[in-house]
């Protein structure tokens, strides 16, 4: 309880007024300090010297008329970055007790023009001379298109929390082969030493922050492990932190000439140390292929060099093929990385690619899919990001065949044609931080996929992310963001940030550093419209719905578990060592089949035993599959009555959806083979919805 000031006229007796307050303090405890008067998103004390926020105004709190928490959510962010990859890849660190000036240091090599920031010349171009001042100049950086410097600092991620934002997703991130064979690096390479480093790091900004509000829970930084969390500290106005780990041979789920490193024993260890950290959401690949899935590619001189760091990782170049369908990983290109081209051994080769092959060969792999059930059995969300269209293809039929909603796609490196196959499953979809322009086309061209699956939207600032981030637009752009401006909610008013002797102005400046977001924002609502921003502030609550259901998930019964048996047209002739009648389609091992004789008109047909009602049928095929096949459904075995068919069968795990039917028989008709051989199904599942 919060004392008021004692009124301004003069007090008349001195004694009585300390006999008051004793009396006072023996009932509601220790009078509280000046402190405790002052606003309760304001700290105690900074470090000193530090960044100023720049903003005004009470954060806003709790939810809106119909429950649903407000604001924005930055679904893909690195605050940590500075830790992992040896340590010196990005320099700087988000936050120190000794304040902005001692936080935001250059890297040691840089000194004293940036000549040996090499991994700027490598991802900018350029020579990677700048100015290696920070405080209080901060000349050259940080800046939107410098992708070595700290963009995390504390006091930049409070002033997005002070203009709307309410969720952060820190993806711990590192990566082995990057740091390997960087030049510079101060700890071990090891990537589950760097995550757990990481995490720890979270924590402890957390304790730091708590520490200017008074004590443990008190600060605006909440690490929350669960949705139900997230929602309380943002009914209190503060910011809700998901730990999600973003790197490339998680578990040590390498593969060296195609050859996996890791077995499934490492994956269920390290999904539940993960877990155990706090971590709530995963990318199982992200630039190079490893024994869990292939990778979208990177490209341009960037993507030479990633595809350098896989073949010294794992002994194999990237390989492509025609895509199968519309989706596509991004292209390749061949431009040349002279400093990461170096590093090949002699006789090696970047290869040349062809154009129109913009398909990884790779999927996901039988461990990668043990991998992304791991994940489910303990209701963690998936990213699918940066995962080859082959792999993010095979983890959606895994998805769809379980109904699981917990699929994200963070900062737009998932093919763009899947928005609506994620939106159906209740996964949550965020874009990247481009610029405005760009980003607001983005953004309305899925707006009808919004409004019908009534969801809102996320952006991932990617922030430490070696990305790259917007432009300004100049100075002398017709429609500038115009200083001071009021936040989404109408309550916070927003100027510009001053960190020393430097004032930062997104029409300048771009997308610099964090404390720059809000800008950002305001700058897409300038050349986008309010549309967008609105669509923005509803992100929170449409990702917390995906967190909650992904929580409450459990895994529906398959009927054709408890099946009388099941019967087949034919079946393949059998030997000794293995058969293939029809009831190993129903036997719960992936590890056997039915097969049928070699002709298009075939069938299996499953007894539940009882009439029941079926919504759901799943099909694990062998290579030997249907390119056109109907589900049925029968009371009798006689009256058969078609409720799903497809002519475009290619194979894998199909998901029959329908509405809900009562039936006994279920029959799967096959029509047209899609290979020389009949058909072979590993598993049948059927499901009451």
């Amino acid at each position: 309880m919060t004392l008021a000031h004692p009124p301004r006229h003069r007090l008349r007796s001195l004694p009585v007024v300390l006999l008051l307050l004793t009396a006072m303090a023996l009932v509601f405890g220790p009078v509280p300090s000046s402190a405790a008067d002052q606003n309760w998103w304001d700290p105690t004390a900074r470090p000193t010297p530090d960044a100023q926020i720049n903003v005004t105004g009470e954060p806003f709190k709790g939810t809106d008329a119909q429950g649903n928490v407000r604001g924005y959510v930055d679904a893909h962010d690195h605050i940590m970055a500075n830790e992992g990859f040896g340590g010196r890849l990005i320099c700087g660190k988000p936050f120190s007790e000794q304040g902005v000036a001692d936080a935001l240091k250059d890297c040691p090599e840089h000194y004293p023009d940036g000549s040996l920031a090499i991994f700027d010349m490598i991802t900018k171009g350029g020579d990677g001379r700048h100015d290696p001042v920070g405080w209080p100049t901060f000349k050259d950086w940080p800046a939107h298109d410098s992708l070595t410097h700290q963009q995390n600092y504390y006091a930049g991620i409070e002033r997005a929390w002070r203009a709307g934002q309410r969720v952060l997703v820190n993806d711990l991130v590192t990566n082995g082969v990057i740091c390997s064979v960087y030049f510079f690096k101060d700890r071990s390479c090891d990537e589950m030493t760097a995550i757990r480093l990481e995490a720890q790091k979270s924590y402890d900004m957390q304790a730091f922050i708590d520490k200017m509000y008074g004590g443990p829970g008190k600060g605006w930084f909440r690490i929350v492990t669960d949705s139900a969390q997230a929602r309380e500290v943002i009914k209190q106005g503060k910011l809700a932190v998901v730990l999600g780990v973003e790197t490339s041979e998680p578990f040590g789920c390498k593969q060296v000439l195609d050859k996996a490193q890791c077995s499934k024993e490492d994956i269920d260890r390290g999904l539940d140390e993960l877990y155990k950290l706090g971590v709530r959401s995963m990318f199982l690949c992200h630039k190079f292929d490893n024994a869990l899935c292939g990778v979208r590619f990177d490209s341009g001189a960037l993507g030479t060099a990633i595809n350098v760091g896989q073949f010294l990782s794992t002994g194999t170049f990237w390989k492509t093929e025609d895509c199968r369908g519309p989706q596509h990983d991004n292209p390749i290109g061949n431009a040349p990385a002279p400093q990461a081209e170096k590093e090949l051994p002699k006789g090696e080769e970047v290869p040349t690619y062809a154009s129109g092959a913009q398909c990884n060969t790779r999927g996901l792999t039988d461990l990668g899919a043990y991998a992304v059930r791991g994940m489910m059995k303990r209701n963690m969300m998936l990213e699918l990001d940066h995962m080859s269209v082959k792999a993010a293809d095979q983890a959606f039929d895994i998805l769809e065949s379980e109904s699981y909603p917990g699929v994200l796609s963070s900062h737009s490196w998932m093919d763009a044609g899947w928005t609506e196959r994620l939106y159906k499953l209740g996964g949550f979809a965020a874009q990247y931080m481009s610029g405005s322009a760009g980003f607001a086309g983005e953004a309305k061209s899925k707006e009808a996929l919004r409004e019908k699956y009534h969801v809102g939207l996320g952006y991932g600032t990617d922030m430490n992310g070696v990305g790259g981030w917007p432009a300004p637009r100049g100075a002398d752009t017709p429609n500038p963001v115009k200083y001071p401006f009021r936040s989404t909610d109408g309550g916070s008013l927003i100027d510009k940030q001053i960190t020393g002797e430097r004032t930062w102005d997104f029409n300048t400046d771009g997308g610099a550093h964090y404390g720059m977001v809000p800008d950002w924002i305001e700058d897409i609502r300038i050349v986008g419209g309010q549309k967008v921003v609105d669509d923005l502030f509803s992100g929170a609550e449409s990702y917390l719905r995906t967190w909650g259901n992904t929580e409450k998930y459990k895994p529906g019964k398959n009927l054709a578990a408890d099946a009388v048996g099941a019967w087949a047209s034919s079946s393949e002739w059998w030997n000794p060592i293995e058969s293939f009648q029809p009831g190993r389609a129903i036997d719960g091992d992936t590890g056997t089949r039915w097969a049928s004789e070699w002709n298009d008109d075939q069938w299996l047909r499953i007894d539940l035993g009882s009439t029941q009602p079926v919504g759901r049928v799943t099909l694990d095929w062998e290579r030997a599959y249907a390119k056109s096949y109907r589900v049925e459904l029968s009371d009798d075995r006689t009256n058969w009555r078609t409720v799903w068919s497809t002519d475009a069968g290619d194979g894998g795990l199909d998901t029959a959806r329908f509405a809900g039917t009562q039936a006994r028989y279920v029959r799967v008709k096959g029509l047209e083979r899609g290979t020389q051989w009949g058909y072979s199904l590993r598993e049948v599942g059927v499901y009451a919805d």
